[in-house]
């Protein structure tokens, strides 16, 4: 932020840092959940597919176009945000479903969900975007409250409300455990099975979350929407600490690298460097990160 803050005058404005922050909003929304997915020793690359499979449910409900729209529409957004969120906890189910009860590993359950979500996105919609959403959709993407952008405020409440339930909840202790070591859990009569479940659930949610402020920032739904948004999301994991051998990690920690890669992206482009150099940087601060990580756990 210094180095950024000597080579770009505009990289402090105000309007930046909530540009930062709007745009670090999805990402952070996404990686939140999957940091309850990776304290339990699992992945969820299904996230992005998710993204757009629960946007365009949930703009069919809230757009004014004849194309997209379904039934009487346009609906009321509560009830729009509503089945978004339902897309997503669904889509959560499937794979907590599978990874849980089948004991199929969670990259290959995900990756299957990754498949299947991103083809009933493309046959919902018909590999159309869905456009014309409601104004009162549009707010949570574009709206405002004090000058702060909505985005910001589902984030920010999104991290408080999982900063409680890993901290203060016995549900989040029995996460840690269960990512800390399975079989001592199991024995100790924690319901392992349930508690897998629970957090692909969670992870889901909050992609369909995601997905409706994608498009309402867009203000339209797109099938093609969150390709490969899963490695920012994991990315941001990784940076903020949480070990991907499950049980280590704080839900503070993945803000941060969130934030951490949306500043970077951010003054890149204010750098004028091109997105593929930027992938490069990401890759090799994603690097680093975890060698860090390892470098600690073992002085420790």
């Amino acid at each position: 932020c210094v180095t950024l803050a000597v080579i770009s005058e505009n990289f402090l404005s105000t309007r930046n840092i909530l540009n930062v922050l709007r745009q670090t909003s999805i990402n952070g929304i996404l990686a939140i959940g999957m940091t309850f997915v990776i304290l339990t020793r699992g992945i969820d690359l299904s996230v992005g597919s998710v993204v757009a499979f629960a946007g365009l449910v949930a703009a069919s409900l809230a757009t004014t176009a004849a194309t997209g729209m379904v039934g009487n529409g346009p609906y009321p957004a509560l009830l729009a945000i509503a089945a978004g969120l339902v897309v997503g906890m669904a889509c959560g189910a499937v794979s907590g479903l599978i990874v849980s009860r089948f004991h199929v590993p969670a990259f290959v359950a995900t990756l299957g969900m990754l498949s299947a979500a991103r083809g009933l996105a493309l046959i919902y919609s018909g590999g159309r975007p869905i456009p014309s959403l409601t104004e009162e959709f549009r707010w949570i993407g574009t709206g405002s409250v004090w000058g702060i952008p909505v985005p910001i405020f589902l984030l920010l409440g999104t991290f408080a409300i999982a900063h409680f339930v890993l901290t203060q909840t016995r549900f989040g202790r029995h996460i840690y455990a269960v990512g800390g070591n399975p079989h001592a859990a199991k024995v100790s009569g924690l319901p392992v099975r349930r508690i897998r479940f629970s957090v692909y659930v969670i992870a889901g949610a909050l992609a369909g979350l995601a997905g409706m402020v994608l498009a309402a920032r867009t203000g339209s739904a797109l099938p093609q929407a969150g390709i490969a948004y899963e490695l920012d999301a994991i990315a941001a994991v990784v940076i903020g600490g949480t070990s991907l051998a499950g049980g280590v990690g704080r839900v503070t920690g993945t803000l941060i690298g969130a934030l951490l890669i949306g500043v970077m992206n951010n003054g890149l482009d204010l750098m004028g460097v091109e997105s593929y150099y930027q992938q490069v940087i990401k890759g090799i601060l994603i690097v680093a990160a975890v060698m860090l990580d390892q470098s600690k756990n073992k002085q420790d």
